[in-house]
């Protein structure tokens, strides 16, 4: 009778947790074909759609987010950890896996314990320069860390922590950063899957006021769905050449296409950056720990990008920062050298040799 050889990847809610764990999947399956890749996510999260439609079972279990301000949601969340470690005790039990592996979201800390204390080998991936609450505690339980940033090591307490870089898709792996169009400077803007109002009503009133900074400019912006037609609407008789879309399905052809983005400060989106050697000006979104700002401050300290805090976001800040970029082609040059050393080749290959040891 053959054995099957699991492995299980715990976490997901935003797509920022939930494509490096495929990606890790994919690794792991390139590299031992009779490996069997788990999910083990939310209701709530975003995995329930993903997951399933990139071919991997997905179990659930309960849980929810602690560090919140509401104490009724914390109140939630503590009632339903009891209920989550023995829905995790049961699918340990099922599934028997050689490795369990945290990768951020509500899922990951209650599975991943609950493997730790019943002795699985595990290990959590943690993308942010701050580690989030979960990740803190539970580097004191498993067998290895591995950390995009290197700031990240001092917040965590596991024996084994390594700098492995963050997982990006395949096809953003694969690609050549290739900007063909040298005549106009290319400008790519998206706040994540679901847009940013304030970036997308920040940038369309940016471009409205016209004046030199539009001059042989080219915007592709991503606006989500709740903005789509409003924005849009706005973009009619645009002083410059602008492609709205709701969702940027290959966003491999617009990284290679541009000069600068504009983002928020995900982990995902400055790894892919740091791939494709594109110069980021980063809005971080307001979060309790302030994760995104930590990740944004990094490249900011080592001048692989700029910062501009939400309170701070004007049109008038935005097009300072977008010209005295486009101003200073030196300048643009060292600070692509300088994000591309965050880059790391074939992240999930490295994470994936590790866990198989």
């Amino acid at each position: 009778m053959t054995v099957k050889k699991n492995i299980v990847i715990a976490g997901g809610g935003t797509g920022g947790h939930i494509y490096p764990g495929i990606a890790i999947a994919r690794a792991l399956q390139k590299l031992d074909p009779s490996i069997e890749v788990h999910f083990v996510g939310t209701a709530r999260g975003l995995e329930s759609k993903i997951v399933p439609r990139e071919g991997f079972p997905l179990h659930l279990i309960e849980s929810g987010q602690l560090n919140v301000k509401s104490p009724i949601q914390k109140l939630k969340t503590l009632l339903k950890i009891p209920v989550g470690l023995w829905q995790s005790i049961r699918l340990l039990g099922q599934l028997k896996p050689l490795y369990v592996i945290g990768v951020g979201g509500y899922a990951s800390g209650p599975f991943v314990l609950a493997a730790s204390i019943i002795g699985f080998n595990t290990a959590v991936w943690e993308p942010n320069a701050m580690p989030g609450m979960a990740n803190r505690i539970l580097s004191r339980f498993v067998d290895k860390c591995f950390v995009v940033f290197d700031e990240a090591k001092k917040h965590l307490k596991g024996d084994s922590i390594i700098q492995t870089g963050m997982p990006v898709r395949a096809e953003i792996e694969a690609a050549v950063h290739d900007s063909s169009d040298n005549q106009k400077f290319h400008l790519l803007a998206f706040g994540g899957s679901q847009g940013s109002r304030i970036i997308n009503n920040c940038l369309s009133d940016a471009v409205m006021s016209g004046g030199d900074w539009v001059k042989d400019l080219s915007v592709v912006h991503q606006l989500g769905s709740a903005d789509l037609q409003r924005v849009t609407d706005k973009y009619k008789n645009a002083p410059c050449e602008v492609q709205p879309f709701e969702f940027i399905y290959d966003m491999a052809k617009y990284y290679q296409w541009a000069d600068i983005i504009v983002c928020r400060g995900g982990a995902s989106s400055i790894a892919e950056a740091a791939a494709f050697g594109i110069i980021p000006i980063i809005v971080p979104l307001p979060a309790a720990d302030d994760h995104q700002q930590k990740n944004a401050e990094s490249l900011v300290e080592k001048n692989a990008g700029r910062m501009i805090l939400q309170k701070d976001l004007t049109p008038e800040r935005l097009i300072s920062e977008v010209q005295s970029l486009r101003a200073d082609k030196a300048l643009r040059d060292q600070m692509v050298r300088n994000i591309k050393n965050f880059y790391i080749p074939q992240s999930a290959t490295v994470i994936a040799k590790e866990i198989l040891q």
